[in-house]
């Protein structure tokens, strides 16, 4: 037990600080019962925390605070989609807050999903999943999901260069290139969108 221990401990710590996960993501490791018995072992001494039902997290600390920040809702979401076996992607308020196109923190947490409408408590906030056509999460990378849905919120004619060059500085040059392939066959003025984000920023 405390060799399984140890390799539950080492994929949490690898994960990082501010994971969400289920015993599912740990199944390559050990049966779920076995995992649930480490699991309470590890919430006991401390090192990780309920956050839902059959949700745990490895939780971010504050050096300013000196204390556990809040789970990160992203990273909640991501680890139901995964329990559940859905794909998912922030709505558009939400996906452009995420990106910092607005500065609007929406009044719920929403989540486009192609599994049933369904909401979950996560610490001291409620995540819903609402039912979605497959268009709206028909991209293979999770970041596309995000970004499509964030220009979809803001709508063409704000497309401007700023926005641009925003999303230039903000998007790792393989997030450009995974939605410049997920939006080949979608929406073009996104595709367009995406291609420009692939050339050099020279503004």
């Amino acid at each position: 037990m405390d060799n399984l221990r140890k390799s539950i401990e080492s994929r949490i710590r690898e994960r990082g600080a501010g994971w969400v996960f289920s015993r599912k993501d740990l199944r390559d490791i050990a049966p779920s019962g076995s995992i649930g018995v480490i699991l309470c072992r590890l919430e006991k001494d401390g090192m990780i925390r309920r956050v839902g039902r059959g949700l745990y997290d490895y939780p971010e600390r504050s050096d300013l605070l000196g204390e556990e920040l809040p789970p990160i809702l992203d990273q909640a979401a991501q680890a139901i989609a995964r329990k559940h076996r859905w794909v998912i992607a922030p709505d558009g308020a939400m996906a452009a807050n995420m990106l910092n196109l607005s500065l609007q923190v929406p009044a719920k947490i929403v989540y486009l999903s192609n599994g049933p409408t369904r909401q979950f408590n996560v610490g001291n906030q409620t995540i819903i999943f609402r039912h979605a056509s497959p268009k709206d999460l028909d991209m293979e990378h999770y970041s596309s999901r995000i970004i499509a849905q964030a220009l979809r919120f803001l709508g063409k004619e704000k497309m401007d260069g700023k926005v641009i060059k925003h999303l230039r500085n903000k998007l790792t040059d393989q997030e450009k290139t995974d939605l410049f392939r997920d939006i080949r066959f979608g929406t073009d003025w996104i595709l367009d969108m995406a291609q420009k984000l692939m050339k050099d920023d020279h503004e």
